[in-house]
């Protein structure tokens, strides 16, 4: 299920951080370092990553900077220091903790979000086996659990294939999840890509998406899964968004 289609916002201009600049967010870049590095245990934690793969990124509140993880480095060995500084060019900032290393290979794709999603303040990607069993046969993941309706809002829906280096993942993500509820996208033949209000958040809707695809995978199993009727998906999403939990604080859109 998607909101009516509405004009992507203009991509915000890249820019290169200066020292003010740098100095003007210094805590936030602070706070943004440690809750990126943290939260990459969560994606140990609940078993969505293997190895080295998959990644964290946290955009800096009122700064043209996010904080993504270094490419190919364990993950018991991430820290707030070595987390890298970037421009939303995917451009490395010189000169601060973490420059001597690669940044992930998705960087562009998380870039050319941050550009196109200017309400997005977090982007994760894993592995997680189900989900990407799903993005491997190139199919959405239909919406029938309340669970879903709650989390997204209608189903995950498929992006296009495209090549891991460069902006076209990012590409992908923009257009598949803009005028959409859900905050995950399975990018064909590769995985789950998830969008939120910060990182958190889109930590949140990773390890959200991997519990349906299971989910919804062992229901096939059984058989047809039963469809939830669109304006109770709508009721379901409402509530969820804007009622439960101790500080609602709206959707994402």
């Amino acid at each position: 299920m998607t909101d009516p289609a509405t004009p992507s916002a203009p991509a915000t201009p890249a820019t290169h951080a200066t020292p003010a600049d740098l100095e003007a967010h210094a805590a936030e870049i602070t706070r943004v370092r440690e809750q990126v590095s943290a939260l990459h245990s969560q994606l140990v934690r609940w078993g969505l990553v293997m190895w080295t793969g998959g990644n964290v990124s946290g955009r800096v509140p009122g700064a043209d900077l996010f904080v993504i993880k270094p490419s190919g480095v364990d993950y018991d060995e991430l820290t707030p220091d070595n987390m890298i500084l970037c421009t939303l060019d995917g451009d490395v900032v010189p000169g601060t903790p973490g420059s001597d290393r690669s940044p992930s290979s998705d960087t562009a794709a998380h870039a050319y979000v941050y550009r196109h999603m200017p309400e997005v303040g977090g982007v994760v990607h894993t592995h997680s086996p189900y989900a990407v069993a799903w993005a491997a046969r190139g199919e959405s993941i239909p919406c029938v659990t309340t669970a879903m309706a709650d989390e997204f809002g209608g189903e995950v829906p498929i992006g296009p294939f495209a090549i891991i280096g460069d902006d076209s993942i990012g590409r992908g993500i923009v257009e598949t999840l803009s005028g959409h509820r859900s905050r995950a996208v399975l990018m064909k033949n590769h995985g789950p890509f998830t969008i939120g209000k910060d990182a958190r958040d889109a930590v949140k809707a990773a390890v959200m998406v991997e519990d349906v695809a299971r989910t919804v995978l062992f229901t096939r199993l059984l058989g047809e899964p039963q469809p939830i009727e669109p304006a109770s998906i709508d009721s379901l999403f409402n509530r969820y968004q804007n009622v439960y939990g101790q500080e609602p604080t709206g959707s994402l859109n």
